[in-house]
């Protein structure tokens, strides 16, 4: 610990990072002990405790998912920022207290009470009037005492309470995101209405069970940033404004940081002198008529590449999104037969919906994904319903006012839909400009290649970005060498080329032309046979998908085609697409954001218009973006 952080103000597992997670496994050894030994788990009151705990996470879970939805809740969002990826780190701990709290429950069940749970019946509701007494007394007046202490006071500000408060706008996570003192005193706060109603002796587990879990389900409730509660309920019992706290309620307290000082209950508030005077104003507001919604200028449509990858978006996996995809990870895969059965049911549903916001330069930007992964592309008669999911996003999209839509990855496929040209001709009076994105691809992989580049060898040569590089490299007057095994497609290029400049479209049928070369562009998959022709010092370039595997120790290989976005300039961005780094989105996403952005009223769809290369290439930079 640092030699100025105040007393308890650190966790003592703040060095373990995940780790931490491995001060449970006492617990589960007792509980297999057990097992093993025939008792049953339901009488250890360590199987309990680990079982909270789990439901625990899972309410947190449930309410991050209602925080992120852009889609159900767009309307009752109190607060319209985006959160940051600043935010989602210093959150990254948001589950300490209730490690904090399963290891004081189980210390003090062994010290004091052990076996305690083998007495409790599962249900007795006697009681419930105890504990609910205890709550609203002595428990919500010590948290408001010191709740009010920690703003009142300067040191105990400064030190201590001012990192709950570093999130003006406030997620399910910040519910958990204090200091080590502050959630100590929170499970003393939880700890009188149990400890009487144990005391009293008409304790029950379901009681246990129900306090803890509501305590967490109004906490994360209320630091949502979503107006869930219905008006009818205050406006039949006026009172209740006084004895039930509101989402809008607490994100008051977030945004002036003065005020609301309650746990649950305001007429504590009331008594102190610091109930918010518009806290009940804000609730009417947010119910009655709601947030207007805006309309994002520009949307991205990309779909999942693997099972695992449906997990790695932020609406579900706010941590795990946050940092690009590297490999799979275990805890991930337990997922994977849930995302499975839901894949087929969303293959009947298929709608798209909205898992990501940002905005730059004034112009919104979302993230509209459809519920298809890249395998379900290959399957037979797949086209018919994948093309008939585009067509409706586009048509809602358009419907909406959206400005462009980006079609992303395999839901551009030149066979499936001629990228977007299907949906162009198809839909004669769409207001909304479909883009494919690839000139700016194209445009990031020519400015991938070194200045002084005189020759490069290309796979993929006769595809759409691949044609598009080959004329304007030649252009460029650098040797062109085109992997193809037909001489009409190849032909087909020359003929598109400059008289003067067709010399420089060299075909050729075999891996083996490339081995004298070390700039290799790849635009379709090449295995470790194909890779092993390639000089040592080779740069691989691809826009092929899924990327190419590194075979080669002595090659360097820029994977996905990408591009950087202003981080001091754009603003809500807290997850990373796949593989890419913070801040980088897809080419093909960029592009779509760029033409938003220049306002361009034309539909890029069909072939990559080689002319507008380096015009697409240049507004991208003219608003900040930047090469990887």
């Amino acid at each position: 610990m640092a030699a100025n952080t105040p007393p308890l103000a650190a966790w003592p597992w703040q060095w373990a990072e995940t780790y931490k997670y491995l001060l449970y496994f006492p617990l589960g050894v007792q509980v297999i002990n057990k097992y093993y030994h025939g008792e049953s788990i339901l009488n250890d009151t360590f199987f309990h405790i680990l079982l909270l705990s789990l439901l625990r996470c899972g309410v947190y879970q449930m309410w991050h998912i209602v925080s992120r939805s852009h889609f159900f809740f767009r309307t009752r969002r109190i607060q319209r920022e985006q959160v940051e990826f600043e935010q989602v780190d210093r959150e990254f701990d948001w589950d300490n207290h209730v490690i904090l709290q399963a290891l004081i429950a189980a210390i003090s069940a062994q010290v004091w009470a052990p076996g305690f749970v083998r007495g409790l019946p599962l249900f007795n509701l006697k009681g419930a009037p105890l504990l609910m007494l205890l709550h609203v007394g002595p428990a919500e007046l010590l948290y408001y005492c010191f709740h009010r202490a920690f703003h009142s006071n300067k040191y105990l500000n400064r030190e201590y309470h001012y990192l709950h408060h570093l999130s003006t706008r406030p997620e399910p996570s910040t519910a958990g995101t204090a200091t080590f003192l502050e959630h100590l005193l929170l499970t003393v706060v939880m700890a009188l209405p149990l400890g009487g109603a144990i005391a009293s002796g008409h304790a029950s587990v379901g009681l246990l069970y129900a306090y803890v879990l509501g305590f967490d389900f109004i906490r994360y409730m209320i630091h949502s940033n979503v107006e869930v509660m219905p008006l009818w309920p205050f406006e039949q019992l006026p009172l209740l404004r006084y004895l039930l706290i509101t989402p809008s309620y607490h994100s008051l307290h977030h945004m002036q940081e003065y005020g609301n000082y309650c746990l649950y209950v305001p007429f504590y508030d009331y008594l102190g002198g610091t109930l918010n005077p518009s806290s009940f104003k804000l609730h009417e507001e947010m119910r009655r008529i709601g947030k207007e919604v805006l309309v994002p200028d520009s949307v991205f449509v990309p779909h999942g590449v693997d099972l695992v990858s449906a997990l790695h978006i932020g609406l579900l996996g706010r941590t795990y999104a946050s940092n690009p995809r590297d490999g799979v990870r275990w805890d991930a895969q337990l997922w994977t037969p849930f995302v499975f059965i839901g894949l087929w049911i969303s293959w009947f549903w298929g709608k798209a919906y909205t898992v990501a916001e940002y905005s730059l330069h004034g112009v919104i930007q979302q993230t509209w994904t459809v519920p298809f992964i890249g395998f379900q592309y290959f399957l037979p008669n797949a086209f018919v319903k994948i093309n008939k999911t585009l067509e409706e996003t586009i048509l809602e999209a358009d419907r909406m006012g959206v400005k462009v839509i980006t079609l992303g990855a395999l839901n551009k496929n030149e066979a499936m839909n001629g990228g977007g040209l299907l949906f162009v001709k198809k839909l004669k009076n769409l207001k909304v400009r479909v883009c494919h994105g690839n000139t700016l691809t194209t445009a990031v992989i020519l400015h991938e290649l070194p200045e002084n580049v005189s020759e490069v060898f290309l796979t993929g040569s006769t595809s759409k970005i691949g044609k598009a590089i080959a004329l304007y490299l030649c252009r460029k007057h650098v040797r062109v060498l085109m992997l193809t095994a037909s001489q009409e497609r190849f032909d087909a290029v020359v003929n598109e080329a400059p008289k003067d400049c067709q010399q420089y479209l060299v075909r050729a049928t075999k891996y083996q032309a490339g081995q004298n070369c070390k700039t290799w562009i790849i635009g379709k998959w090449a295995g470790l046979a194909a890779q092993k022709l390639a000089p040592p010092g080779t740069r691989f370039h691809q826009f092929t998908l899924p990327p190419i595997l590194h075979f080669r120790r002595d090659c360097f290989y820029n994977d996905s085609v990408g591009i950087r976005l202003p981080e001091k300039l754009v603003h809500g961005v807290n997850s990373c697409e796949h593989t890419m780094p913070r801040h980088v989105v897809y080419a093909c996403h960029a592009g779509g954001l760029v033409h938003a952005l220049e306002g361009w009223e034309h539909h890029e769809v069909g072939p990559v218009d080689v002319d507008r290369l380096d015009v697409v290439w240049e507004a991208a930079m003219r608003h900040g973006l930047a090469q990887v």
